[in-house]
């Protein structure tokens, strides 16, 4: 496996060299989205209206973050992923819409999103679950939070990270997806074990 570290914002060169598998980490500027922030930003889109953000060529963290306020300034204390597949129905728009190259979750996503990230060069990478608090320890600065009357969690949090990862690239631009594939090589295993018994 291939160790990549990455800036935002990406461009297409710096996505197009994923391959599925590899292990990257990501310095320059995150944005967080859980599931009533892509609902916002859905209803954003339909009504053509302005987001007050912008994604092109950022990384989009499917996470809910546990935040204080220290001296005036916001302080992530925890920033586990949150499962993609909640954003499946929703994600596709807008990686077609915003110009995201990078998806960051847990579990991975679902074949409307591979197909966008095929169709506008994006890929999807996994942060380990239930590690909150190291995720946390590579954000370096939170640099704006939007839509806060949705709430801490599902608010959208502009951060800046410094080697954030590591993050297994899950699904690449060309659609190779790692779970898939694992899946299937074990199956495979599976049914030579139970032939050989």
């Amino acid at each position: 496996m291939t160790s990549i570290h990455l800036r935002t914002p990406l461009t297409e060169s710096d996505i197009r060299k994923l391959s599925a598998g590899d292990i990257i980490y990501v310095s320059g500027i995150l944005v967080t989205a859980r599931d009533a922030a892509h609902k916002r930003i859905h209803q954003y889109l339909a009504e053509s209206k302005p987001l007050p953000f912008n994604l092109n060529g950022l990384a989009l963290y499917h996470s809910g973050p546990l935040a204080k306020k220290v001296d005036g300034r916001w302080v992530i204390l925890a920033a586990g992923p949150t499962t993609s597949m909640r954003m499946e129905d929703l994600e596709y728009k807008v990686i077609e819409s915003l110009g995201v190259k990078l998806i960051i979750g847990k579990g991975g996503m679902g074949e409307k999103t591979v197909k966008a990230m095929v169709k506008h060069c994006a890929a999807y990478a996994m942060f380990t679950g239930g590690a909150a608090v190291l995720a946390a320890e590579h954000i370096r600065e939170v640099k704006d939070v939007i839509w806060m009357d949705l709430g801490m969690p599902e608010a959208v949090w502009i951060i800046e990270v410094e080697d954030f990862g590591p993050l297994i690239v899950t699904i690449d631009s060309y659609g190779n997806n790692l779970v898939e594939r694992t899946i299937a090589e074990a199956e495979r295993r599976k049914t030579e074990i139970l032939r050989n018994l």
